[in-house]
């Protein structure tokens, strides 16, 4: 028996889409048929991305969004509802991270994290949510009711690690957050869940898996290896089909076993 997704006449924001686990997400939720709105900082990123969307066949878009900046946020989200219709799901990809003992920790650096992966997250999260909860409540338009956030959170919000303790809290955060929103909003028919990666090789990391520090750190892993941004795709495409209304407050591990 086979099984397959289709997001047909959905609209997807991605933010943090310039790179990494966002572009992957952006390129997966294309090529199952939602038009995706790519959300970030490095616009020429987006564009390069929007273009080779395109070309393989899928529709995307682009919106210069800084999750930090709270205007940034209301006007990117009322930008691409304009352009390209009412947003059914959001994959609330930004974050940033800091290697740190807790001791050296300034209120620079501290602010740095949360005010993307916390404060960021959540701001995007309520914007795109208040505009779902109206459509939901016949205040305003749109054929789809309901919706589906999708928040990345990390495995270290589940397991506290070594030098990124201020990044572990963050996430942690984001993970009660996601289960708050999916209290209030889940009687609007809005899912909202949490997927928390584990190692996974990006463009950011990919130079420290060849070192000592990153083999030692492989060798540590319950299977020895690290994961592929694709290694996500199954548990997204989970979460954001039609399909998934019975999934809410669900905070799923994709860490290859590591946080057991």
């Amino acid at each position: 028996m086979s099984y397959s997704i289709d997001l047909s006449g959905r609209v997807a924001l991605v933010t943090g889409a310039s790179s990494g686990l966002g572009a992957q997400f952006a390129k997966t939720l294309a090529a199952a048929g939602a038009a995706v709105v790519l959300a970030g900082r490095r616009v020429e990123r987006l564009k390069a991305l929007h273009a080779e969307i395109e070309a393989a066949g899928g529709d995307a878009h682009v919106v210069r969004l800084d999750v930090t900046d709270h205007a940034s946020i209301k006007s990117a989200v009322a930008h691409a509802e304009t352009e390209v219709g009412t947003l059914d799901i959001l994959i609330n990809n930004s974050g940033v991270g800091a290697t740190q003992k807790l001791v050296d920790v300034m209120p620079e650096d501290y602010d740095y994290v949360m005010n993307t992966n916390t404060k960021g997250a959540f701001f995007v999260a309520q914007e795109v949510g208040k505009r779902m909860i109206a459509r939901a409540s016949g205040a305003a338009p749109g054929t789809f009711t309901g919706g589906r956030i999708v928040n990345i959170a990390s495995m270290a919000g589940l397991r506290v690690l070594g030098q990124i303790g201020v990044y572990c809290m963050s996430k942690a955060a984001l993970i009660h957050m996601t289960r708050a929103m999916a209290l209030e909003w889940g009687r609007y028919g809005i899912n909202v869940n949490a997927i928390c990666p584990g190692y996974i090789d990006t463009e950011i990391n990919h130079h420290q898996w060849a070192t000592e520090r990153g083999q030692k750190l492989i060798a540590s892993l319950p299977r020895r290896r690290v994961g592929q941004p694709q290694d996500l795709d199954t548990v997204l495409m989970m979460l954001c089909a039609n399909e998934s209304h019975f999934i809410n407050g669900a905070i799923i591990q994709a860490d290859d076993g590591f946080a057991v």
